[in-house]
Order: C-alpha cells, then structure tokens, then sequence
C-alpha cells in the first residue's frame, strides 16, 4: 500500500526530512553528476529531489502512482507532476534518458510489471537510478519517516529485481547512516555521521541506492499493456 502524498509532503517540510533530502542528493549526484541534455523523469514521490536537475537536463517530468496522490510542482509555472497509472506510462517507447525512482517499490503490488513499464520508456542507453529503504537499516523500521512503510530491501534483493527485470546494474551506495533521530544533536551530526559511514562502512545504513541501465539483448519483456490513451489529473494550484 503507497504512503499518502500529504504524509510524504510533512516528512520532507520537516527537519529530519530536510536533513535526509541533502544527504540523499549528495549521493544522487555523486552517481549523476551531469544531466545535461537529458530527458529526465520521476517516478513514485520524486519531487524533493528533482529541482537540482532542471537546469541541467532538457526536461524533467514527475509521475505519481494513483494511489499515492500528487501535489502540485512546481509551485510556480506549467505543472511537471502528473498522477498516473505506474503499469502504462504516458510516454512513447525509449522516450526517457533518465529515470529516477524514489518511495515506489517498496510500496507496489506488483513490482515486475511496474519495472517493464520503466524498461519499456527508457532509451537505449539511458541510466535508472532507483532509492529503496534498507532491510538491514534502521530506517526501515522508523514509521515516523516515509522509508519505514512498505517492504524494504536488501541490496541483493534489489539488485536481483533489476536483473530479472533486464536491466543491469551498475553501481551501489548507501545514505542515510545518520539514525532517525528528530532531536537536534542528531540532526547537526547528520554529515558526520555520513562520512564516517562512508569512510569505515557503518553498518545498517537507511538507503540502498543503485544505478543500472537498460539491457538491449535476450527476449523483450512482456508488459502488462494498456492504452497510452488515458487521462492524466494534472494538479489544480495549491
């Protein structure tokens, strides 16, 4: 079951929240360092993360499952965000550069066909970056944040996901080493606790992150597909 939208929202206006939108950027540009010319998209409840990219990247867009919800975004200007149904994107095949997946997986039903729909948008050589909450972390069972609803992975077990999906994986790291904490001392160490885990590999850090692109060989994958003539809520100013 997908995590409301307003829920989502608190999480991110809230210092622990905030705190974890930086340390999860840092490594999203760590692995993205360059956008340029890209068509980007999100999937799930990407819009925290997708600002920093706009400059760069030729166009960005964001996708919301229907029953996750959607607020607007940008506040200002042509909405990006759309509601959508996860199993028949909006978007012709091999449309997409870049995809982005954040609070999504965990959360659906039927994750393969989510992933053929995903493979099915990206172009040849294009990139996918998917966050998941960590089972081994402590994020995981932290339900005061979004990473602590739905079913976590391992990061064999995402890693698995994405093989079987066709598509192959790149490259791993983990965020989110800081603990859970909404009091302050916690949330000022916050990048001390990231580079000590990085620097002598903490143990049950709260996010597994990896980047895979999209593999061109072996049998195409059978979506589960609709007609990409489908209404798409676009949502009123808030």
């Amino acid at each position: 079951m997908y995590q409301d939208v307003a829920d989502l929202n608190a999480f991110y206006r809230a210092p622990l929240g905030q705190v974890a939108r930086r340390l999860m950027l840092a490594r999203f540009r760590a692995l993205w360092p360059d956008v340029s010319g890209a068509r980007l998209m999100g999937l799930g409840y990407t819009t925290p993360y997708l600002r920093v990219f706009q400059e760069e990247a030729q166009s960005v867009m964001a996708f919301a499952p229907a029953a996750q919800g959607v607020l607007r975004w940008p506040q200002e200007g042509t909405a990006q965000v759309s509601l959508t149904d996860e199993f028949a994107l909006p978007l012709a095949d091999e449309s997409m550069d870049r995809i982005l997946m954040v609070h999504v997986l965990e959360h659906s039903e039927a994750r393969s066909a989510m992933m053929r729909e995903v493979w099915r948008v990206m172009a040849p050589g294009g990139r996918l970056l998917v966050a998941v909450a960590n089972r081994r972390g402590i994020w995981s069972r932290a339900d005061h944040t979004p990473f602590g609803h739905g079913s976590p992975f391992n990061d064999n077990q995402i890693d698995r996901l994405l093989r079987t999906s066709m598509f192959t994986p790149l490259a791993t790291e983990f965020a989110l080493y800081v603990p859970p904490s909404q009091r302050g001392l916690a949330l000022w160490s916050a990048p001390a606790w990231e580079r000590l885990g990085r620097q002598w590999g903490l143990p049950l850090p709260g996010v597994v992150l990896v980047e895979a692109t999209k593999q061109m060989y072996g049998a195409i994958p059978t979506a589960r597909r609709r007609s990409l003539r489908q209404r798409i809520l676009v949502p009123a100013s808030q």
